[in-house]
């Protein structure tokens, strides 16, 4: 079944306000998901609101009660993966099991700087990640103890108690592209692959390497959920599209081509039809506009009946 969400930009004026009435408005409104960004600041100034990440998820486990949630993603340089594998589990407990923890190595140097966190080159993030994906999967899969030497990061006998009421605990997304790093990391220890802001033509081609490299590890291509966050273009009718465009200085075609979602809801429904049939399971729509919940609720009604049950 095709699952449509709301992506946010946690870092873009988020602030208890507006968490709270977005929040409500999926879960009132059927969105089948929420998920937010993990950062401190945008790429540049001004600074706006940005609600610390785990305490914004822990609010969201105690405040709703259908909605999946989690961050898209969670940078592995913020905080160590055992600190972050704890949260997790306790969140995904305190939800009724909701959560989806979505991992990744992090890539905006301004706010590392802002905050005096090291900002690490590639390789070394990636590694970094690395030995995030071990220490998660270990302490949450594992009864007993957990040892691991890794290269940055390591365990000492070390248990995650109380045991996760999921068992497994939450399933774990990686996002990204990258056909010689990112995918070979899903096949490894992902749940979901997410897809972000990626043409239609190299999505194809990317899920299909998926499927090529699941096979050869022995995993069959349905073990990891397809998703894909974009951002939607939304206006109530052709001449506000057309306004919005032209102050852009961009045609629809144009943001369709780089993988947006752009039109009115008929057109919506459109394009999301045809994500669907290149074989997208669950969209997170990266809605810009966190006071406009008059577009979310538009957007429900005549999009989401299209595809939910």
């Amino acid at each position: 079944m095709t699952q449509i969400g709301i992506m946010i930009e946690g870092q873009d004026g988020t602030n208890w306000e507006r968490w709270g009435r977005i929040l409500q408005a999926a879960e009132d409104f059927g969105y089948q998901c929420v998920f937010r960004s993990d950062h401190f600041t945008n790429t540049a100034a001004p600074d706006k609101d940005s609600l610390e990440l785990w305490v914004s998820l822990t609010y969201a486990a105690a405040q709703t009660k259908r909605i999946e949630f989690g961050p898209l993603v969670t940078p592995v340089t913020f905080r160590h993966p055992a600190i972050t594998v704890r949260m997790a589990a306790a969140v995904d407990d305190l939800s009724g099991g909701r959560l989806v923890l979505g991992l990744g190595a992090g890539w905006q140097e301004r706010e590392h700087t802002k905050f005096g966190v090291p900002f690490y080159d590639f390789p070394t993030r990636f590694d970094m990640l690395t030995d995030a994906m071990e220490i998660t999967t270990r302490l949450l899969r594992s009864d007993e103890p957990v040892t691991y030497s890794g290269k940055h990061f390591s365990l000492d006998e070390a248990q995650l108690l109380p045991r996760p009421q999921r068992r497994g605990g939450p399933p774990i997304l990686i996002g990204g592209r990258g056909p010689k790093r990112t995918l070979p990391l899903v096949v490894q220890y992902a749940q979901e692959w997410n897809a972000v802001l990626i043409p239609p033509d190299e999505y194809v081609e990317r899920a299909a390497l998926l499927d090529q490299l699941l096979s050869e590890q022995g995993r069959p291509p349905g073990d990891v959920k397809r998703s894909l966050m974009t951002q939607v273009v939304f206006s109530p009718d052709e001449a506000s599209l057309d306004e919005r465009l032209s102050a852009r200085n961009v045609t629809r075609d144009e943001l369709i081509q780089r993988g947006l979602i752009v039109g009115t809801a008929p057109m919506l429904v459109d394009q999301i039809g045809q994500w669907v049939e290149r074989g997208v399971e669950r969209f997170m729509l990266q809605w810009l506009d966190q006071d406009n919940i008059a577009g979310l609720e538009q957007i429900a009604r005549d999009v989401l009946p299209h595809f939910h049950q």
